[in-house]
């Protein structure tokens, strides 16, 4: 075997989905990677130590006391070789443990301690997985720039079906390897300055109704938190979702259509690159009720008048940034994106089926530019995001582009 690839540290906690952890071991060795294993207590009543240093001929530390490490302090040392760390799977007890910095055993103490990216893959019961909880944890993961791959949905240890289930170990691994480049890919964007829309917008039918969609700004977020990496300075225009915002990226908070367009149109003049992930109404109601209405007939009628369309209004501008659209279709996905980006002018547009997206945790994505189409294969949202940067990046930097750019 070859140099190195990549320097990982393996984290496992207790969980049936251990088995697939050692899966998981055998592939990213035999890309090349370099695999120290740490487990918890638990984890050892699924799979033994010897599973893992057999494959990986490396001791494997399950101890925050372990004598083999030169100055004592393992949760220190460990991680400072690794170039990152991947809990596989990770318990809700663990991500708990996570979220409030709790640091009670090796594997917690040395997440606690990184200086190194981290990626977590849950794998629990769809119950616990689903319970407000768990859900709460997980956005505050994403926002504290933590990368989460998976889970999958099906049937379950328990006996029961539904998502909760760890990544198959060839998907893992291959999430692995995308979150590698994207993380450890040079600082492509540095201090460029990057705006971008999330989320759904809410458009005010009375005092308490509205028109929205199904938009949980996942996506958008991710793509903040991929920029930040690669060194942007991030705006994140984002309407009415669950997310926390990456800590890094300068928020505008927003609700309807045409406050998103004023919070767009005060930022583009300093911004270099625009990217429209935001689901924006197409129609908002002529004259909200500022009052709710009562239901005093069988039918209600309201008058609705188009949104102004704000991914054109960027693009069209005399000097325009760098402008990314996202076409969101139920059909007919490749004609009507290809359509989309040709009528707006757009350098390059990302297409998804909407049934495959809204609300999940991974997606599959097209890029249309100048080139061509670009499938990336599906995957964790924020892996995908920083693919997508990678992306923006290389077609932002490309000379000829640039000046097509400046003489449109």
């Amino acid at each position: 075997m070859g140099a190195n690839r990549h320097r990982l540290l393996l984290g496992i906690t207790g969980g049936v989905a251990a088995y697939k952890a050692a899966e998981l071991a055998r592939l990213l060795l035999q890309a090349g990677s370099d695999v120290q294993v740490v487990m918890t207590a638990s984890a050892q009543r699924f799979v033994t130590p010897l599973t893992f240093q057999s494959l990986t001929g490396r001791p494997v530390i399950t101890d925050m006391w372990n004598g083999g490490v030169d100055n004592g302090m393992p949760h220190i040392e460990l991680s400072r070789d690794r170039d990152g760390i991947v809990i596989a799977p990770a318990s809700a007890d663990f991500i708990a443990k996570l979220v409030t910095g709790l640091a009670d055993d090796l594997l917690s103490t040395l997440c606690l301690a990184r200086e190194c990216p981290l990626m977590v893959a849950p794998a629990m019961n769809r119950q616990m997985w689903e319970h407000a909880a768990t859900q709460r944890n997980m956005r505050q993961l994403e926002a504290d720039g933590v990368t989460i791959a998976g889970p999958a949905a099906g049937a379950q240890a328990c006996g029961e079906t539904g998502f909760g289930r760890l990544l198959e170990a060839p998907e893992l691994a291959a999430a692995i390897e995308a979150w590698f480049e994207a993380w450890m890919q040079p600082k492509l964007l540095r201090d460029v300055r990057v705006l971008i829309t999330a989320g759904p917008t809410f458009e005010a039918i009375d005092a308490v109704r509205g028109i929205t969609n199904l938009s949980s700004g996942k996506m958008g977020y991710a793509i903040a938190q991929a920029a930040i990496a690669a060194g942007a300075d991030v705006t994140l225009v984002s309407g009415r979702t669950c997310m926390g915002a990456p800590k890094q990226a300068r928020l505008i908070n927003v609700t309807s259509a045409a406050e998103m367009l004023a919070a767009v149109t005060a930022e583009t003049s300093s911004c270099a690159i625009f990217i429209g992930v935001a689901a924006v109404a197409d129609y908002r109601v002529v004259t909200p009720n500022p009052q709710k209405i009562k239901k005093t007939k069988d039918t209600l009628t309201l008058e609705l008048a188009r949104n102004p369309d704000i991914l054109e209004y960027v693009a069209s501008l005399p000097q325009p940034p760098f402008c990314v659209g996202f076409a969101a279709e139920s059909e007919n996905l490749v004609e009507y994106a290809q359509e989309k980006r040709r009528r707006k002018k757009l350098p390059l547009l990302v297409a998804n089926l909407v049934q495959d997206a809204l609300s999940r945790d991974d997606n599959e994505l097209i890029l249309f530019d100048d080139e061509g189409a670009h499938p990336l294969p599906r995957a964790a949202k924020s892996v995908l995001a920083g693919q997508l940067i990678a992306h923006v990046a290389k077609l932002y930097r490309n000379p000829a582009l640039t000046q097509k750019r400046k003489a449109s």
